[in-house]
Formats: structure tokens, C-alpha cells, sequence
């Protein structure tokens, strides 16, 4: 018996949010199909993760760090915080979609993430589903 080669090893991979808790809301709204987009300072990336580029698919970890998903990037704009726009927060998926909550839950979370500025550039990815991974194929667990 021959061993599957494990087409996601040198994926990128990362998890929506900063707590266990955060990531397990957030992907559970991805496995739910109403979260497509996500966003994050630009200042951030390089240092853990490099910048999202379309066609690219990454895993996604749940709040324990298991592979989860994966997701191909459909899109990638960079824009001020003061620019995203209100289908863009929706497409975010958390909360009760409107523009408010998508301002408020993202401005609370880059002030505990290296600081909040109106004028800060973020990077506005949009993202397809492409696969649900099973989280208790360890052959599957980054080391």
C-alpha cells in the first residue's frame, strides 16, 4: 500500500482571528458559505503569512490549529479602512452584515492587533470554499 501525497503540504496556512474561540466562529462561518471575504493590515503580513495572490489556495485551522479547509483566493484589492465599502463588510459574513458591525468588531480587533487607524491599508481578500478537510486525519496536521 502506497501513501497519498498530501496536495496542501506547502500550502499557506492560517486561521481567521486571534483567539481559538474568534477562529472556530469565523471558520464555521466559511464551512457555512456566508463568509467569502476577509481582511487584514498590511502590516501583519509578511511577518506570519505572506500576501494573499488570486488562484493561490491555503488551509485554513480551526482553534486548535487542525486543518480545516481550504480556500482559493478569487480576489485581492488593497484599500484604506476608510474605504472598504458596505458589500465588502457584508461579504465578511460575522455579525448581522451591516457596514456597522463589520467597522466596529474590525476596529476593536487591529487596536488589540497593533493599532487601529482610519487611514491604515488593509489587504481585502475574497475567497471561495474549495474543500472541507477532516480534522481528525493526522496525516493532515501541520507539525
Amino acid at each position: 500500500m502506497s501513501a497519498v501525497a498530501d496536495p496542501y503540504a506547502s500550502a499557506v496556512t492560517f486561521a481567521f482571528g486571534d483567539s481559538p474561540e474568534l477562529q472556530d466562529e469565523l471558520l464555521a462561518l466559511v464551512l457555512a458559505g456566508r463568509k467569502t471575504a476577509t481582511c487584514g493590515a498590511l502590516r501583519d503580513f509578511g511577518v506570519h503569512e505572506p500576501v494573499p495572490v488570486v488562484g493561490r489556495r491555503d488551509v485554513v485551522l480551526d482553534g486548535q490549529g487542525r486543518r480545516a479547509a481550504v480556500i482559493e483566493t478569487m480576489s485581492v484589492e488593497m484599500k484604506r479602512f476608510d474605504e472598504v465599502d458596505a458589500g465588502f463588510a457584508r461579504d465578511e459574513g460575522e455579525g448581522d452584515l451591516s457596514y456597522d458591525y463589520w467597522r466596529e468588531a474590525h476596529e476593536a480587533y487591529f487596536a488589540r492587533n497593533g493599532g487601529y487607524s482610519p487611514e491604515m491599508i488593509l489587504v481585502c481578500e475574497r475567497f471561495r470554499l474549495v474543500e472541507v478537510l477532516d480534522r481528525n486525519d493526522t496525516k493532515r496536521v501541520n507539525p
